[in-house]
């Protein structure tokens, strides 16, 4: 086991060569598409430009994947002021929450949002507080028009270096709205969503009192800073939690530990040898970002990130439970089901993600000069069954749990004498079902 420890930290250090330059990376792309919204709202003020973004450098920084990056443009009306309005069938199969944006009759202020352009007047003759509704699909097409005209002019006077935009994407026939942007060498996928931001009146977020893990009080203050209503559909809105998860991100930054490098190991693995260079679908950052979210509350000890192999391992049993199941939960609603409908071959997902936890030091090797011989594989026998018992009995999903695969990967290294006792109590459990084989 020893020689294995310098390699995993040899791993790290090649990513985090590299993190510099990403943040550099990503703040020149940013700084040609806030040049282009900052135009956009010249040419329509009800679209605002956003300029808080420091996370969104820190968390590009931790990825090696080059997925696309969501760029939010906020809406000039004051959310409140809004009527927040499911309809019956608004919660999809994987637990999303659908709304409308109603405009009340008696709001004030909502003159500019009650034009055809991006307004539908209610055909409900009935309806005594709504007037009608602010249209997503209406809002993207005016946001893509101005995205169009900005760009031309943008690049007419000169305000974005030549090649540093590509707009093509725009024409392309997707939900989003898509652009190229290049920053040196790199070029980075933005999508531009609209969003509005609301603090109160949104679906309930159920995983509000999730706490071990993180700092005292920090979920409660992050959560009252609200969310973001993005379009879900042609005439729908769909709640958006991920600043909210960015910014839990950033809180597990600031605890000692390997946690944003366990996370950052895996995201590497996951686009060099799962996804095979980024060629395959696959899992996405985000994915492995609700897996230490949750990995961070099923361990909340600080002896459980002190370590890197074992910070590592402890995402790698919650991502392994998770593929087993078919269900990876969302970490503040979790009866959504991030991996439903995420078009992925989960059983091939399994075996590969299950091998490199057995074997990992062929996925460690960044150069041929770290060649040698590798350790036996870490499991003597499949754990796939014992995997799978959270699906038939959701009170698995527990540390107690958890800290009896980190056991079958020889990676438990905990003192404390009551884990100690649980694991062992709940591992005797899962014999009398699965057998001594597992």
């Amino acid at each position: 086991m020893a020689v294995q420890v310098p390699l995993w930290h040899h791993y790290l250090r090649a990513i985090r060569s590299r993190e510099a330059a990403r943040v550099q990376e990503y703040q020149r792309a940013e700084d040609v598409l806030l040049t282009v919204l900052e135009h956009v709202h010249t040419l329509d003020a009800r679209f605002l430009v956003d300029y808080s973004r420091d996370l969104e450098a820190f968390q590009f920084a931790l990825r090696s994947s080059d997925g696309p990056l969501d760029m939010e443009v906020p809406l000039s009306v004051e959310a409140a002021t809004l009527l927040i309005e499911e309809p019956g069938d608004a919660q999809t199969g994987d637990g999303t929450v659908s709304c409308r944006l109603g405009v009340p009759r008696e709001g004030a202020g909502l003159e500019t949002w009650m034009t055809d352009d991006v307004f539908t007047a209610s055909s409900s003759e009935d309806s005594t507080k709504c007037i009608g509704h602010i249209v997503p699909s209406k809002v993207l097409q005016v946001l893509k028009d101005c995205l169009v005209a900005a760009i031309v002019h943008c690049k007419h006077h000169g305000l974005i270096a030549p090649g540093s935009l590509n707009a093509d994407s725009l024409r392309e026939e997707e939900p989003g709205l898509s652009l190229l942007v290049s920053s040196g060498w790199r070029t980075i996928r933005f999508t531009i969503v609209p969003v509005v931001r609301r603090k109160h009146g949104v679906p309930a977020l159920e995983g509000a009192q999730l706490t071990p893990g993180f700092p005292e009080g920090s979920l409660n203050r992050i959560m009252g800073q609200g969310v973001a209503l993005v379009p879900a559909s042609a005439q729908l809105w769909r709640v958006s939690t991920d600043y909210l998860l960015t910014r839990l991100l950033d809180v597990l930054g600031s605890l000692q530990g390997h946690r944003l490098d366990s996370l950052s190991i895996l995201d590497r693995v996951n686009h060099e040898s799962w996804r095979d260079g980024g060629q395959s679908p696959g899992l996405s950052f985000g994915h492995l970002k609700t897996v230490l979210l949750w990995a961070s509350v099923l361990f909340p000890a600080p002896e459980d990130w002190a370590e890197l192999q074992g910070a590592v391992y402890r995402l790698l049993v919650v991502l392994l439970c998770c593929l087993a199941t078919g269900n990876l939960p969302h970490f503040l609603r979790p009866t959504q089901n991030l991996l439903r409908d995420a078009g992925l071959d989960l059983h091939a997902l399994y075996r590969r993600v299950e091998l490199f936890a057995s074997q990992p030091e062929a996925a460690l090797r960044i150069h041929v000069t770290h060649l040698g011989r590798s350790p036996p594989p870490r499991l003597s026998n499949g754990v796939r069954a014992l995997l799978q018992l959270p699906a038939s009995d959701p009170a698995y999903w527990a540390t107690a749990y958890f800290d009896v695969l980190l056991d079958k990967f020889q990676v438990f290294h905990i003192q404390d004498k009551d884990r100690i006792s649980a694991m062992q109590s709940i591992f005797r459990k899962t014999k009398t079902l699965g057998g001594e084989d597992h």
